[in-house]
C-alpha cells in the first residue's frame, strides 16, 4: 500500500492530494479511497471559485472609484492574484477526470 495524503494549501484554501507513487502503482482499493476523499474536497471548489469571483468584483468596484495610482496598482495586483487562484482551482477541479480516465484505461 502506497502512502498518500491531502495537504492544506492556504493560497487555494483546499486540501491538495500528495501522492508518493505513480497512480498506477496504487492498489485499486487505495485508488478508490483517494478518489472518494478527493471528490469531497473537489465538491467545495465551485463555492471557493464563487468566493474569489466576489472578491474580484469588490476589488474592481474599488478600482473604478480609486484616484490613487499606487492604490490602483495594489488593487490590480490583488485582482490578478485572485484570478490566478481561480485558474489553479479550475486545474485542480479537472484532476478527477484525469484520475477517472487513468483508472478505466
Amino acid at each position: 500500500m502506497g502512502a498518500y495524503r491531502f495537504d492544506w494549501n492556504e493560497r487555494l484554501r483546499i486540501r491538495i492530494p500528495v501522492l508518493e507513487m505513480e497512480w498506477e502503482q496504487y492498489e485499486t482499493t487505495v485508488q478508490l479511497t483517494i478518489v472518494e476523499q478527493w471528490e469531497l474536497i473537489r465538491g467545495t471548489i465551485p463555492d471557493r471559485v464563487m468566493e474569489l469571483e466576489q472578491l474580484i468584483n469588490e476589488k474592481q468596484a474599488q478600482l473604478f472609484e480609486e484616484d490613487s495610482f499606487e492604490q490602483s496598482c495594489i488593487l490590480n495586483y490583488e485582482i490578478a492574484d485572485y484570478a490566478s487562484r481561480i485558474n489553479d482551482l479550475h486545474i485542480w477541479y479537472r484532476i478527477d477526470q484525469q484520475l477517472e480516465s487513468r483508472r478505466h484505461s
